[in-house]
């Protein structure tokens, strides 16, 4: 027997300063059984400081090639932008980089062997790719404290992100990585 996805449900207040982004969201999210709660926050931080109209976690599931884990479509249902998480193969950026105007991804762990990877990859629009790292020590400190159902203020400043949770606020940089 398959094991079930998990839904986690957040509420959060957000408040980016450096993009004028002022909402509060209230997210459900499935947890596939395979991807582990540091993937899991590190999609969930990608979402919040990409949020804007048309955005989505994938349809798909996280286990399907053309579909990324978080897209942003205008309101005809064309793609806006593809935002993965980790380090993806440089022939999936490639094929995203062809049919979608914007391609960003997020980074939760050590990306060094990864970005001397595609620095001789064949990628279409290479110098186009938004590459952010996530502060490492953020991501494992919300990973701890994740519970199925989360209230929390999420603000952004300078890429400064600050976590403001009931008993303790996380903060962690995410930096601009380039090939």
């Amino acid at each position: 027997m398959a094991l079930g996805s998990t839904v986690y449900n957040f509420d959060i207040d957000l408040s980016d300063s450096d993009r004028g982004v002022y909402e509060t969201l209230a997210i459900r999210v499935a947890r596939h059984p395979s991807e582990s709660e540091e993937f899991l926050v590190a999609r969930l931080l990608a979402y919040c400081l990409e949020y804007q109209e048309g955005i989505e976690f994938s349809r798909g599931g996280l286990s399907d090639p053309d579909d990324p884990p978080i897209a942003v479509r205008d309101l005809t249902g064309v793609s806006r932008a593809w935002i993965d998480i980790g380090t993806p193969a440089a022939d999936r950026l490639h094929r995203a980089s062809k049919s979608t105007p914007r391609v960003a991804v997020y980074l939760h762990k050590d990306a060094t062997q990864w970005l001397a990877g595609l620095k001789t990859a064949r990628i279409h629009r290479a110098d186009d790719l938004e590459l952010y790292a996530i502060d490492r020590s953020l991501v494992t400190a919300l990973a701890a404290k994740l519970d199925r159902r989360m209230s929390f203020a999420f603000a952004v400043s300078d890429r400064e992100v600050f976590i403001s949770l009931a008993d303790v606020t996380l903060t962690g940089k995410i930096d601009r990585l380039t090939l």
